[in-house]
Order: structure tokens, then C-alpha cells, then sequence
């Protein structure tokens, strides 16, 4: 197995995610979430490795920051009008922050769409966080794309349990 050699797109994806308060760490609980009542031998070491994996996808990084950056000009009240209320409000029916969501689950097949729009329903950990809207931060896209990050790693992962099982 060949050792994986990080892009500078993909530095910059996971600097962008740390400065807006996300870590890899925070994604596999979410992985951990989805996928321990499953696997019962389950280790955070396995989660982080299938969020990593999922990171190193170029379609995955350019999400993150496109996402992000939208975000961001939100936050400064950088868009036009209806554009910036309706990300900065993170009105519900917009739905463009989910379909850039779904393009990372549709990487990993219909196990991350059922999960994905689990996780999107209950929010945990960090997603509950990234959504809580009284801190000042605009995390319209952010919160969904960290959880389809969550939901395509915990279908990598569904699918490399049941290919060892198949051998």
C-alpha cells in the first residue's frame, strides 16, 4: 500500500475546516455515531482513518472549500441580495448547501444517503455546534458538508467491513 502524499488543495481543506472549529477527531465521532452499534469491535483509529480517506478525494476538497468560502463572504456580508440573507439565515428551503453535501455522499453509494440524511435530522456532536446559530458564525454549508463527510466515511467503512466479510 502506497503512502498517501497530501495535495496542497487538500492542506488547504483541512486547514480550512480546523480554523472554522472542525477537526478530524470531531467528524469520526460523528463516523463513530452512524456506525458503532454495527461493528462491535469498532475504534475511533478505523473511523479517523475512513474520514482521512474520504478527505483525500479532490471533489471531496472542493466542497470543503467552496462551501467554506461561501460561508465566510456570508458572514461579511460580502453576497448580494436575496443571496446573503438567504445563506446567512440559513433559510430551509434554499437546498444548494445539501446538494453540495450529496456530491460528497454520492462518492461512497446509497449507504451515505440514509445516513446523511440521518445525521442532518439529529445533529449530533459537532454538527449540533456548527448549527447553533448564536455564536456569530455562518455554518449554512459547513454543517452539511461535515456531515456528508461523516455519512460517505461510515459508507466506506459499511463497505470495507462487508468486503473483508465476502473474502
Amino acid at each position: 500500500m502506497t503512502k498517501h502524499v497530501m495535495t496542497a488543495l487538500e492542506k488547504k481543506a483541512r486547514q480550512w475546516l480546523d480554523d472554522r472549529g472542525v477537526t478530524i477527531e470531531d467528524i469520526a465521532d460523528l463516523v463513530y455515531y452512524l456506525q458503532s452499534k454495527y461493528h462491535d469491535n469498532l475504534t475511533m483509529e478505523e473511523c479517523k482513518y475512513n474520514v482521512e480517506r474520504v478527505i483525500s478525494k479532490r471533489e471531496v476538497q472542493n466542497a470543503i472549500l467552496t462551501g467554506i468560502q461561501l460561508d465566510v463572504l456570508a458572514e461579511k456580508n460580502m453576497l448580494d441580495e436575496p443571496l446573503q440573507s438567504t445563506i446567512a439565515e440559513d433559510e430551509s428551503l434554499y437546498g444548494v448547501d445539501e446538494i453540495i453535501a450529496l456530491s460528497i455522499v454520492n462518492v461512497y453509494g446509497s449507504i451515505g444517503f440514509t445516513n446523511y440524511g440521518y445525521i442532518d435530522k439529529v445533529k449530533p456532536g459537532i454538527l449540533e455546534k456548527l448549527n447553533d446559530k448564536s455564536h456569530g458564525y455562518c455554518h449554512t454549508y459547513l454543517d452539511d458538508i461535515v456531515g456528508a463527510i461523516a455519512a460517505a466515511a461510515s459508507s466506506r467503512l459499511a463497505h470495507s467491513v462487508t468486503d473483508e466479510e465476502d473474502d
